[in-house]
């Protein structure tokens, strides 16, 4: 186990180290090519970060207002057809917008509940299965700069789109 841990330590940096020689061996300006990958990504956060202020900030409103666990008291009646924890449901909802404000309900059921019970296995199997949706297809559609996404969702989920 210490072996992968000073491995890991390494790697990186060995990494790196053969990045810009191999570079040079191509004759490659190195620096130069840095500088415009960090332009190009800085490019990104400034165009996606408007979508991403906002669904965090969606988000936290819908959390702290309670119509999280309104909607999720409605969902109750599911208990019986899904065999599911009713604690996890929240997390269910709240990973297809924001996977931060998932890994903090998380947490929550962390500390409620403990990791090692059935409650905390379900609820981490269930963060690592599901993708951040709405997320997702804001950023994508954003990058490619489309605007109209009215049907995404129906059209993605039909069956006949298989």
């Amino acid at each position: 186990m210490k072996l992968i841990s000073y491995l890991s330590l390494f790697l990186i940096p060995i990494v790196i180290f053969y990045i810009i020689v191999y570079a040079l061996f191509q004759k490659k300006p190195v620096f130069e090519l840095f500088l415009d990958g960090a332009k190009q990504g800085l490019t990104t956060v400034i165009e996606i970060a408007p979508s991403i202020i906002g669904l965090l900030v969606a988000v936290g409103i819908f959390r702290t207002s309670g119509a999280l666990d309104l909607l999720c008291n409605s969902l109750a009646v599911l208990k019986d057809i899904i065999p599911v924890p009713i604690e996890v449901i929240p997390l269910a909802i709240l990973k297809m917008f924001s996977s931060s404000g998932a890994n903090a309900l998380l947490f929550d059921i962390f500390k409620t509940y403990g990791t090692d019970s059935y409650i905390g296995f379900t609820a981490s199997i269930l963060l690592c299965c599901t993708e951040t949706l709405f997320y997702t297809i804001s950023i994508y559609f954003m990058s490619v700069q489309i605007k109209k996404t009215r049907w995404v969702l129906s059209e993605s989920s039909s069956p006949l789109s298989l």
